[in-house]
């Protein structure tokens, strides 16, 4: 798989990154991060143009958010039942509104790059509870500009271990997903006990 992501990062480049970081931010199963990746690398040989290469991920990043978040506005109720529909897909959305009611308007920031995995998702959220598209645009564009710079960067300066440093970053972001909806759920239950404690506490003693 990873030799196959570097010779289509060879072969097509720039073009190809911005139909990926696109792609990935509808929650298509892409490979965008390994190609950022691959395509720094090739940017470090002399291969591709870094400016473009950045330019490329981070503009095809922007317009996948968006048009993700305006998908979910358009279609509404009809998108929520399909993510329901699909396990998986059904527990990454729960995720996201967990995140979104712990970080407001700066999970949108935090999914584009922290918890990557989380970012597509985050969108469709936004979307359906109808967040204002200005500060999601304004909190996805500062987002994208750290996930495109960690991958190129690391791409460009670790051009000779490109296979480690994917599989590292991988690694990393999954633990961060796990660890941040472990702290959301937790914060969620004391919560919850308190509110109960505080009703228990008021109702009228017979």
């Amino acid at each position: 798989m990873t030799e196959t992501i570097f010779a289509l990062a060879a072969d097509y480049g720039v073009p190809l990154l911005f139909c990926v970081t696109f792609l990935s931010c509808l929650a298509l199963p892409v490979p965008s991060s390994l190609l950022m990746l691959a395509s720094g690398g090739f940017a470090a040989a002399g291969d591709l143009s870094l400016p473009a290469v950045a330019a490329a991920a981070f503009c095809g990043a922007v317009i996948g958010d968006n048009t993700g978040y305006w998908i979910a506005r358009g279609l509404g109720q009809r998108l929520g039942d399909w993510l329901k529909a699909h396990p998986k897909r059904a527990a990454l959305r729960d995720r996201s509104e967990v995140f979104m009611g712990k970080w407001g308007g700066a999970s949108v920031f935090f999914s584009c790059w922290l918890v990557a995995p989380l970012g597509p998702y985050v969108n469709y959220v936004s979307g359906l509870s109808r967040f204002s598209w200005v500060r999601f645009a304004m909190w996805g564009a500062a987002g994208e500009v750290f996930w495109v710079g960690i991958y190129v960067g690391l791409g460009y300066l670790f051009a000779d271990n490109l296979t480690a440093i994917s599989s590292i970053l991988s690694n990393v972001s999954g633990f961060l997903v796990a660890v941040f909806m472990a702290f959301g759920l937790g914060l969620w239950l004391w919560r919850a006990s308190k509110a109960r404690e505080r009703q228990i506490a008021q109702a009228p003693q017979a």
